[in-house]
């Protein structure tokens, strides 16, 4: 990490307690800046925010870019899963360890509350730490609709509001959060739907980069009418979207905004994809490739599948796809009680199913496509929420960067 650019040098520690070299007893020894640093970072977001509050001093040196950049790279090697509970008027943020090719069948982890932010109209998704969700706050007597974006950090608790979308005609509003690593901006990705000719599609396409002194949105050109789905990720710097043409047909083509070049482009599926796919498909990052995992069952998996299967995007110009066809055990019939939905892809190897409806305690099931184990993974701390709205992510990072 680059040394901080403040000079920490003076810090000391005496009996628990930081003080200036000037009121030390002598057997003080001053802590090297980067030794602080260290320290900091070892810590949980929890604890983070909790030291941020004991002086300016430290308030200083969490806020600083070199420390929240080293404490993100850090989060990032142990990524985490992200529970979003919809509980009415608020929505409430858990998460708790993503196992990695666990060694064990069954085991149970702890969750953590993170933070609790007011309930949106809705959630759209997160991304490098980041959550971006929608509120709808003005039903207005002439059908004017306003849209107001907001972006939250769970691991801080903090929450920024995005300028306001207006329209008279819009039905809604479909949002995307990506992470432009070059520039290493996020940016909010926006449209709103509207009716035309009978259907609905998207119109009035806008970007808004997050730490710009101004907020304001830019026009995007779209040159495609298409009705954008809530499926979508961030894939080194460009958000996919699966879309159809309109409303009432089929997913038929994946959408590219390239965060960096702020163009949209289109991939249509091949033929083998009998050109369209159901709604319920799971948008995944296999390897760094765009992956959409789909079960013949309108996206569900029950114990008597056998099998499912992944398409991965081998040549985006080209619009060439290749097919993985994965094939359960035995051993998932015995495994699988509930009726499950694809929530993801953890690292290249394993898939994470979850229930549609919860259960008390909460579960996901961990499959290892390569070595075809099973692991059923119990979440513990989110009974107070059973039978309420639960939206899990996955691959979340911890990211303390103040809004």
């Amino acid at each position: 990490m680059k040394p901080l650019q403040k000079n920490f040098s003076d810090m000391t520690i005496s009996g628990g307690v930081t003080e200036s070299t000037s009121t030390l007893h002598r057997n003080s020894l001053p802590i090297p800046d980067e030794v602080i640093a260290d320290i900091f970072s070892r810590l949980s977001s929890e604890s983070i925010a909790r030291c941020r509050c004991v002086c300016k001093l430290w308030s200083s040196i969490l806020a600083h870019q070199d420390f929240t950049e080293s404490f993100l790279t850090k989060s990032r090697v142990r990524p985490q899963l992200l529970f979003a509970c919809d509980a009415g008027m608020e929505v409430f943020f858990f998460s708790s360890a993503q196992p990695e090719n666990p060694k064990e069948n069954s085991f149970v982890v702890a969750s953590n509350h993170l933070a609790r932010f007011s309930i949106s109209d809705e959630l759209c998704g997160c991304t490098n730490g980041f959550f971006l969700y929608v509120s709808k706050m003005i039903w207005m007597e002439n059908e004017l609709h306003v849209y107001v974006p907001l972006m939250c950090n769970p691991s801080t608790g903090q929450f920024l509001t995005l300028p306001k979308l207006k329209s008279g005609k819009s039905c809604g509003v479909q949002s995307y959060l990506g992470y432009e690593p070059v520039a290493n901006e996020l940016k909010v990705f926006s449209m709103e739907v509207s009716r035309v000719n009978g259907v609905l599609i998207s119109v009035e396409h806008q970007v808004l980069t997050t730490e710009a002194k101004i907020l304001s949105w830019r026009c995007v050109q779209c040159c495609i009418p298409h009705y954008p789905s809530r499926k979508w990720i961030c894939i080194s710097g460009v958000i996919y979207y699966a879309a159809s043409s309109h409303s009432y047909s089929l997913i038929s083509m994946v959408a590219c905004f390239d965060l960096r070049s702020e163009k949209l482009s289109f991939i249509n599926f091949m033929e083998t994809f009998s050109k369209e796919m159901h709604h319920s498909a799971t948008i995944v990052n296999y390897n760094g490739k765009l992956g959409l995992l789909m079960s013949r069952d309108f996206g569900l998996v029950h114990r008597a599948n056998a099998s499912f299967e992944m398409w991965v995007l081998q040549d985006a110009a080209k619009h060439e796809w290749s097919k993985l066809v994965f094939v359960l055990p035995p051993l998932w019939k015995d495994v699988v009680v509930d009726t499950m939905c694809i929530s993801g892809m953890v690292g290249t190897n394993e898939i994470v199913f979850s229930p549609i409806y919860q259960r008390d305690p909460f579960y996901v099931i961990y499959y290892n496509v390569e070595s075809k184990k099973i692991t059923k993974v119990g979440i513990q701390g989110l009974e107070a929420f059973q039978g309420k709205s639960l939206n899990i992510y996955l691959n979340y990072v911890e990211n303390v960067t103040l809004l």
